[in-house]
């Protein structure tokens, strides 16, 4: 079963259907499917879910830089891990890493730097951010665009990050890290 981690601010009842609703549907394609707010989560409430995947949020929602305690459980978490945009900002805020400014909006063309079960070569993706991660040395970077870090991998578990947003466009990211774990 694959959970949807919603990672907007309460105050932004827009950002589920934006955000949320369209990881959801790609993902109940496939296999069972829960949306659960990131404030609800800990080490228990993922018990029962296979896969977790945290979708992005409103470019000006930055609420989830300033609660890392609410994600620690990810450091001892052995349920693969999809981070999709701010999603992928918080799994390396949690692991040490840092976001600096970064605005791309729209279509970019990323590169892949290392071989990957996401994707492969250079493409375009669709773009929606203002920050981007500079991941700590725990990750590898995948992609990169001409500007910023834009996908990741940790080095010993199975925790991805996507800076890009792939629900919008490259539907086929989800549906790979879903069928490959």
């Amino acid at each position: 079963m694959i959970l949807v981690v919603d990672m907007n601010s309460k105050e932004n009842p827009f950002g589920v259907q934006e955000f949320v609703m369209p990881i959801f549907s790609i993902a109940t394609e496939i296999e069972k499917t829960t949306v659960k707010h990131y404030r609800e989560l800990n080490t228990a409430s993922l018990n029962g879910y296979d896969k977790v995947i945290f979708s992005g949020s409103a470019l000006k929602d930055t609420t989830t830089f300033n609660q890392m305690k609410r994600f620690s459980w990810l450091k001892d978490c052995d349920t693969p891990v999809l981070g999709i945009c701010a999603g992928m900002q918080t799994i390396g805020l949690v692991f040490g890493g840092r976001v600096e400014k970064c605005c791309e909006i729209g279509m970019t063309s990323i590169t892949t730097r290392k071989q990957n079960i996401l994707f492969s070569s250079t493409f375009k993706v669709y773009a929606l951010h203002n920050y981007a991660l500079v991941p700590s040395c725990e990750f590898d970077v995948l992609a990169e665009s001409a500007n910023c870090v834009h996908a990741i991998k940790h080095e010993h578990k199975d925790v991805y990050g996507v800076l890009f947003h792939p629900e919008v466009r490259n539907i086929e990211v989800v549906k790979r890290f879903i069928r490959t774990f």
